[in-house]
């Protein structure tokens, strides 16, 4: 498997600018998903506090992520900083293994040939 590039932005508006952020964020979004490189992005909002955003992109080579860090879209983003009590959480990661359900499964599987569920539980594991 190739690596995989992910770049997590988690950001913190003030009180009172939530709609400005999410206008700009929902302004970046479908202009990065046209970038060269760019797999998937995605903004969440914290269910628990509306002024907490989490911007998810992925990308297919760190060379492309490069570029759109360097890129007007990237400063766009950049700019938000007058809308955040906080400066933006940038986190780069690169993985190079991923799993899915096989592994849910595989793991589930492992721990109900393991563990016997307490009375009147047995019904809830599958």
């Amino acid at each position: 498997m190739k690596e995989m590039i992910i770049l997590k932005i988690t950001m913190n508006a003030i009180p009172g600018k939530h709609l400005e952020m999410t206008q700009t964020l929902i302004s970046t979004i479908e202009p990065m998903a046209k970038e060269s490189g760019c797999i998937s992005c995605g903004i969440f909002c914290d269910i628990e506090d509306k002024n907490r955003f989490c911007l998810l992109e992925e990308w297919k080579t760190r060379e492309e992520l490069d570029q759109h860090i360097a890129s007007h879209q990237f400063s766009i983003l950049l700019g938000t900083k007058v809308l955040l009590c906080e400066p933006l959480n940038i986190q780069i990661f690169t993985v190079s293994r991923s799993e899915g359900m096989d592994a849910v499964h595989s793991i589930r599987d492992q721990k109900k040939s393991t563990i016997s569920p307490p009375d009147g539980q047995r019904g809830l594991i599958k």
